[in-house]
């Protein structure tokens, strides 16, 4: 049986039974969509909407896929308090958790993964054929800016596909129904993780952060640069605090690979660092609590730092292009560059295109879950769910399909490889030297992913 934690909302969806606990599990397959993940699961099981009866026990289980990106305790913990205790939180394969959820019964599965697993864990929650089956509840982390149409017909099947704003919830109806596929499941809900108090100047502080990203910008000579003019900025102001706010510790996975940290560029930058430049872990939104500038290249953090009303710069100094993701931000008002940032200017936010973005900085966010609520209640209150209808099968990508089935050991009918069904052991000596096993051949590969690999392609562009 699995770990479990519990999470007593002081608003629960109506069920049927709505005397018993409503089951919810979290899958997920990085840092970035266990956050994401994690906090839909609060959202969608709190709320004030008339959708919802008052002092419902909710169950929340937190699921980890194995794999390249698995998040450490550390990443885990850096999230906050999302309603599951990280150390309670259990990795699985695939099969693992189309086990869980046949023995396990959850009312409702949100699959906060890539889109390729999540079709995957489509096909093999279908071919379980549950007589009762669970909610299926998906979407994106943050902005959408590449591969739209591929990623949203992986996510095509779930009941419902959340979309964190009224300009994703249109266009992503209009690649479904542009293929033809049924865009019902689509709903307009907002970025989860949007929260904190509203910006105030305090006398005294000045502080501006850099949110990096992993693989935006990805050379070497870019990131260089934004580091230097970073450092730059904070030797032009030595009264202000400049800081660096990292994603993970060298060595950490996280959504995107990081092949070139900020963290060992700057170690090997002549001069040292000054005073006043810091690098920082943590919780984003402690850090936009102490924060007077966020400037970033694309990072969803900016969207975080608008919902607060904080100043915020979107740079322009790479190039405005669909490969760094700033080409999102055209028409906010928020592009410039470092020598502006330098010279003393701040961007101000266009408000028409806030309003179509999901940051909700006009207040509305309270009620940015109903309508997801809404769709998540009404389908626990059917009899019987109807069968997960994804639009690729072996007929409509017969191509295609069945390597993404392949990657996570299931055929292209949904079921599992063979092989690929043996149950875990995890009691006695035996099932410990599983673990320790499977556990040392998940960081070599993580280590050659992440260590090993870029180092051969950097040889190969020699």
């Amino acid at each position: 049986m699995p770990p479990r934690t519990s999470n007593t909302a002081d608003q629960a969806v109506t069920a049927s039974d709505a005397g018993t606990a409503l089951r919810v599990a979290v899958l997920a397959d990085s840092d970035t969509r266990w956050k994401w993940g994690a906090l839909t699961a609060r959202r969608l099981t709190t709320g004030t909407d008339a959708s919802f009866a008052p002092g419902r026990p909710v169950e929340l289980s937190g699921l980890l896929l194995r794999g390249r990106a698995t998040p450490t305790p550390r990443q885990l913990a850096e999230v906050g308090d999302v309603g599951i205790e990280a150390a309670r939180v259990r990795e699985v394969t695939a099969v693992e958790f189309l086990h869980t959820v046949r023995d396990e019964g959850y009312d409702v599965v949100i699959l906060a993964l890539v889109g390729g697993a999540v079709q995957a864990m489509l096909h093999g929650l279908a071919a379980l054929e549950l007589p009762r089956r669970p909610v299926i509840v998906t979407g994106y982390v943050g902005v959408v800016y590449e591969k739209l149409a591929d990623g949203l017909l992986l996510r095509h099947g779930a009941d419902v596909v959340l979309a964190n704003s009224r300009h994703d919830a249109e266009r992503f109806r209009a690649v479904y129904e542009g293929v033809g596929a049924d865009a019902s499941a689509v709903t307009e809900a907002a970025l989860p993780f949007l929260g904190g108090a509203p910006h105030r100047p305090q006398e005294g502080r000045d502080t501006v952060v850099f949110a990096a990203q992993p693989s935006v910008p990805a050379s070497r000579a870019d990131r260089t640069y934004l580091l230097r003019r970073l450092i730059e900025h904070a030797r032009l102001h030595p009264r202000r605090e400049v800081l660096l706010k990292l994603r993970s510790k060298p060595g950490e996975h996280t959504t995107h690979i990081e092949e070139l940290p900020y963290q060992r560029l700057a170690e090997k930058l002549p001069g040292g660092l000054p005073p006043n430049f810091r690098l920082v872990y943590g919780h984003m939104g402690e850090v936009l609590d102490r924060t007077d500038l966020l400037v970033t290249v694309s990072s969803t953090a900016a969207l975080e730092s608008l919902h607060r009303r904080i100043p915020t710069a979107v740079l322009s100094d790479l190039g405005v292009r669909e490969t760094l993701g700033n080409h999102h931000f055209i028409g906010s008002g928020l592009l410039t560059s470092w020598d502006r940032l330098d010279g003393g200017f701040r961007p101000r936010p266009d408000e028409e295109w806030l309003a179509g973005q999901g940051v909700a900085a006009d207040g509305t966010y309270a009620t940015a879950y109903d309508t997801a609520r809404g769709a998540v209640a009404a389908l626990l209150e059917r009899d019987r769910l109807p069968p997960l209808a994804p639009y690729y099968t072996p007929i409509t990508a017969p191509g295609y399909l069945p390597g993404i089935l392949a990657r996570h050991h299931l055929g292209p009918d949904g079921h599992p490889l063979p092989g690929a069904a043996a149950p875990r052991e995890t009691g006695g000596v035996r099932g410990a030297v599983r673990e320790t096993v499977r556990n040392a051949a998940r960081g070599a590969y993580r280590q050659g992913v992440q260590r090993v690999a870029p180092v051969i392609r950097r040889m190969g562009e020699l």
